[in-house]
């Protein structure tokens, strides 16, 4: 099952994580949420593949460590949202569809950041 597309609206926004809005439910070390809401990721459904930290270009993306989680030790958290430009390679690579990019950026906003870039 691929991350809720409308976690925004579905979900409670229960706090911040190094500043990126953590959607709930949250009970650690087995429900973590989903961290992010520009470059969103499920790291419930994360299992630490670190293929969207290989295509990202602008280094969105740190590997985390979580310890106990079912699913894996290991994740990606999207620290640096903000840089995102939206090329949208993070959620076509993820094999669980743990991602999702707020594409409320118009095409012409993805195709400035890609020029300004």
């Amino acid at each position: 099952m691929p991350i809720d597309p409308q976690f925004k609206t579905t979900r409670k926004m229960v706090g911040l994580h190094h500043g990126l809005e953590v959607w709930g439910p949250v009970e650690p070390p087995t429900k973590l949420g989903i961290h992010g809401s520009i470059v969103a990721i499920d790291l419930d459904l994360c299992y630490g593949c670190l293929k969207c930290m290989e295509v990202c270009t602008v280094d969105v993306f740190e590997k985390v460590q979580t310890p106990k989680h079912p699913v894996s030790t290991i994740k990606v958290d999207s620290f640096r949202e903000n840089d995102c430009f939206m090329c949208l390679l993070c959620e076509i690579v993820c094999p669980v569809d743990a991602i999702l990019v707020d594409k409320g950026l118009s095409q012409g906003d993805t195709l400035r950041a890609l020029l300004d870039s």
